[in-house]
């Protein structure tokens, strides 16, 4: 009852303000983009270091 009431709560405070300031789908889309690209390239990063690291510790 009381998860009840509260759901109707929320959906009445949405249509009386439609614009409440949450996080839209495609601000969250473009975060998890933009994370998995920089761990991506982290990890291109780091793997060529492995693989190179005994050539490149002459230099």
């Amino acid at each position: 009852m009381r998860l009840t009431t509260r759901v109707q709560e929320g959906l009445q405070e949405a249509a009386r303000r439609p614009d409440r300031g949450d996080i839209s789908t495609t601000t969250v889309i473009i975060w998890v983009a933009a994370v998995t690209g920089a761990v991506l390239i982290a990890g291109t990063i780091a793997l060529v270091i492995s693989k190179y690291n005994g050539q490149l510790s002459g230099l």
